[in-house]
């Protein structure tokens, strides 16, 4: 039989970025719900839904007629006790002239005092509740709290909204810069921690922009975070500490509940030994390559692994620059027996880094 072909490739050396990674869930850095504060009909809904809106931006309007005529009712009701009050103002200051002439009864002074004590209290009430009738005719006009890509409306026109429990008219976020929250658990978190805390003291926009987002198409985001906060707490039922980012987002690409890939730039291994990961096989715990000498024949070596980066497999141990190894058809390969090699090369996805080409 003649030799079994198999594919090779060299063992090259390179410096290899070490990464880390944890599953993220994009949020508004901003977030608000938008409820009626009164309760009444809704007029008008004034914003474009699922469009960008200003702070102070008019969002909806409701019926406020009825409040209107309330505050109407109370200035009047002020403007009676008012003169009430000033009656009894005058009422009182002629009794203390009279009561220090001893004119008049102790006990006739100190009626006029508390009625003229009583209607000023009343006079106060009604400019409390004049100013809260004032802010029911505000509250009428629902604007944005803050800018933002606001929602789909969740009432329509002529509903009766603002009454207990009643859900949001809609919600609104700021999506940029955006905010990405991804768990790491208590073993990665204390690896990290002094890098952490010195970042953390450092003003937001010196910190580094370390923070890398891959989205879900697979593709690298082109603007980097910066570490926002650390969670105060470890979660019980998970063993992890969430960990907050901000990113810029222009154009608001980006939208609240996206998933994503956080990724961070963990260490950078100098002059590492990388082959295809294909050329590693497991056998029971252990790894193995096979190794094509200038001779022709295979070697099948024990070898120990560091860490994947991308297609490739960094060996750390068992195997120098250089070498060649068999990256497909290992399975035919026998220590000492020859071999008919072939270079290998990578499928078009990963020439490519990683992204088919669309034509």
């Amino acid at each position: 039989m003649p030799p079994p072909e198999v594919l090779v490739a060299p063992a090259t050396v390179r410096n290899v970025p070490v990464y880390r990674e944890w599953i993220g869930t994009l949020e508004g850095s901003e977030n608000a719900e938008i409820r009626a504060r009164v309760t009444g009909y809704l007029l008008s809904r004034d914003y474009k839904e699922g469009a960008l809106a200003k702070k102070g931006e008019l969002l909806f309007k409701i019926d406020s007629r009825p409040f209107e005529a309330a505050l109407a009712e109370t200035k009047s009701q002020l403007a009676q006790v008012e003169a009430i009050q000033r009656a009894s103002q005058a009422e009182y200051e002629r009794s203390q002239y009279l009561f220090k002439r001893r004119v008049i009864s102790e006990k006739e002074y100190i009626n006029k005092m508390q009625l003229n004590v009583s209607n000023l209290a009343k006079v106060g009430a009604l400019k409390a509740s004049i100013e809260q009738a004032r802010l029911n005719v505000e509250f009428c006009t629902i604007t944005s709290p803050v800018s933002g890509i606001v929602g789909i409306s969740k009432a329509q026109i002529g509903d009766l909204v603002g009454l207990a429990n009643a859900t949001a008219l809609t919600s609104i976020s700021t999506v940029d810069p955006i905010k990405v929250v991804f768990p790491v658990s208590e073993g990665e978190y204390l690896a990290v921690s002094q890098r952490v805390q010195k970042s953390l003291e450092e003003p937001f926009d010196r910190r580094p922009e370390s923070i890398e987002l891959i989205l879900a198409d697979g593709k690298s985001f082109p603007h980097r975070g910066r570490l926002l906060a650390v969670d105060r707490q470890v979660k019980a039922s998970t063993g992890t500490i969430q960990v907050t980012a901000l990113l810029p987002n222009p154009g608001g690409v980006l939208r609240p509940g996206f998933f994503a890939r956080a990724r961070i730039l963990a260490r950078v291994l100098e002059n590492a030994v990388v082959v295809p990961q294909r050329a590693v096989s497991e056998i029971q715990g252990t790894y193995q390559v096979a190794i094509v000498g200038k001779d022709g024949k295979a070697e099948i070596r024990p070898v120990q692994v560091g860490p994947r980066v991308g297609t490739d497999w960094v060996i750390a141990k068992g195997l120098n620059a250089g070498k060649t190894v068999v990256v497909e058809g290992i399975q035919k390969v026998k220590t000492g027996a020859l071999v008919t090699t072939k270079p290998w090369l990578p499928p078009v996805a990963e020439r490519t880094g990683g992204q088919v080409e669309e034509y």
